[in-house]
């Protein structure tokens, strides 16, 4: 018999999960819960709303008294504890766990320089990504790549285990699932706003990894100036120049009015940079100039 779900997305990628059930898998979607995110620039939520309306699906704010009235329940990018009975609820989350586990994950493998991007879709228990596995995806990325584009080459992974589960639901099969090794685990922790700071003592390709990484639709990589919160947008990694005392931070040369800084190892070109009011700065008139 085929069994049903309640959706819980969020995000572009809650998006694109909902597109594929719409089209792929009509009818295994009895419910959508959603719900809106003021710190992104695109939440979906209006999205989500309006494709529920076109397919008839009934929708549902977070704030809403919820009861489970499918057979599962699976979430995309929530962000808040849904409390169901065991190996109900279905996570999709953006590593290979055991790798990863925690907040972030992508963020964090591109900064790292992984080779190979994934997502884990597994049932949810009361320690946060420590459930067993139903399925995986992966693909390999190289660099430079930015956290919007690996974004969006993740929402083909999240289609392919999203419409595998839906072909268990419709054929009405129990979810196979393996425990994790829990000695392979590791952990990304949660970001704030120190975490965007630039450190300069690193070397100019992990930091263009880094702001690449950070980027939208997160806040973005930043440094000081004068005081001053900047956003650092894009950047360039440049050859070395043999510094007798090396100091990260300080302006090396300009470029066009773009500075050319100095990092632990290697230069990086500045070359988009916002003001703490969100406006692109086109030159720096100043040579004598220390981020920090």
């Amino acid at each position: 018999m085929s069994q049903s779900l309640t959706l819980f997305a969020m995000t572009k990628k809650g998006f694109a999960v909902l597109s594929a059930l719409m089209q792929e898998a009509p009818g295994i979607v009895k419910t959508v819960v959603t719900a809106r995110d003021t710190a992104v620039a695109d939440d979906y939520c209006d999205a989500i709303l309006a494709l529920c309306r076109d397919h008839g699906v009934p929708t549902m704010e977070r704030t809403e008294s919820f009861q489970l009235n499918s057979d599962y329940a699976m979430a995309v990018s929530w962000r808040w504890k849904i409390d169901l009975p065991a190996r109900r609820l279905i996570v999709l989350h953006d590593s290979l766990l055991p790798r990863y586990r925690g907040f972030n994950p992508l963020p964090t493998a591109l900064i790292r320089g992984d080779e190979e991007i994934g997502v884990t879709a597994l049932f949810a228990t009361d320690e946060y990504d420590c459930g067993d596995v139903i399925a995986q995806a992966s693909q390999a990325i190289s660099y430079p790549i930015r956290i919007d584009q690996a974004i969006d080459s993740m929402l083909e992974l999240y289609r392919d285990l999203v419409l595998q589960i839906a072909a268990m639901l419709a054929e009405g099969i129990e979810m196979p699932a393996s425990p994790q090794d829990d000695s392979q685990a590791t952990y990304s922790l949660w970001r704030d706003e120190e975490d965007y700071a630039i450190d300069w003592s690193q070397s100019a390709t992990d930091l263009r990894r880094f702001v690449d990484a950070v980027g939208h639709p997160y806040k973005g990589a930043s440094t000081t100036l004068h005081g001053q919160r900047l956003r650092i947008r894009q950047v360039r990694a440049l050859p070395d120049v043999s510094i007798a005392n090396r100091t990260p931070g300080k302006v090396i040369f300009m470029r066009s009015g773009r500075p050319v800084v100095v990092c632990g190892e290697g230069l990086l070109l500045l070359e988009k940079v916002e003001d703490e009011h969100g406006e692109v700065i086109d030159r720096f008139d100043r040579f004598r100039l220390r981020f920090q």
